[in-house]
């Protein structure tokens, strides 16, 4: 089963990161097995109606995490992955940010970008 993939090309968010950054959380949710494989890189720019360079980019950078692996004639394929496990406390903490972030209107992308600078800023003061 393919994985569903969406861009925006209006989005802040370059197409490349969109593509790797679903890609990352099918196999962090476990939609996306160990062993599953993933589109061509030229058959999921055709879907997507993007470069095919885009779509290599996003998959290196997969690769590079060590999220998928390239294989000859197997083509991209998941390298373990599975379902990533919280505390219920977090979780919850999770989904009330979720929720209320839509609540109030904001993006799926714009939530993320604000939580990668949160990210960000906690790991600055961790060191």
């Amino acid at each position: 089963m393919s994985p569903q993939i969406t861009v925006d090309l209006r989005s802040a968010i370059p197409v490349y990161e969109q593509i790797r950054g679903q890609l990352a959380g099918h196999i962090a949710a476990g939609e996306l097995a160990g062993g599953a494989r993933l589109p061509t890189v030229r058959a999921l720019a055709a879907d997507l109606g993007v470069a095919v360079n885009t779509v290599g980019r996003a998959y290196s950078e997969l690769e590079s995490a060590g999220l998928v692996a390239s294989r000859r004639k197997l083509g991209t394929v998941v390298l373990g992955g599975g379902i990533v496990t919280v505390s219920a406390d977090l979780q919850n903490r999770i989904d009330g940010l979720a929720s209320q972030s839509l609540s109030a209107g904001l993006s799926e992308e714009s939530l993320v970008e604000l939580l990668r600078a949160a990210l960000r800023r906690a790991g600055a003061a961790a060191s």
